[in-house]
């Protein structure tokens, strides 16, 4: 299980803060997502996923993982 914790527009796309998924992999996870919350496909490209504070290909398992963050753009630096 991961905890999967929305940030700003993500958030907004996803309609929820966070959720716990139990995907295996992050293409897997990344696939949900969009099934779950299709407001999210049009953003989800755009933004940064981090799973315990690293960024991760859609290959790389998540059986240890704890958290993943779906940070959008922010502007400003």
């Amino acid at each position: 299980m991961i905890e999967v914790r929305y940030f700003a527009a993500a958030r907004e796309a996803a309609g929820v803060a966070s959720e716990t998924r139990e995907e295996r992999t992050v293409g897997e996870l990344r696939a949900a997502m969009v099934r779950d919350h299709p407001a999210l496909e049009r953003l989800l490209g755009h933004c940064a996923l981090l799973v315990d504070g690293a960024r991760r290909e859609d290959g790389h398992a998540l059986d240890q993982a704890v958290t993943a963050d779906v940070l959008p753009p922010f502007a400003g630096g």
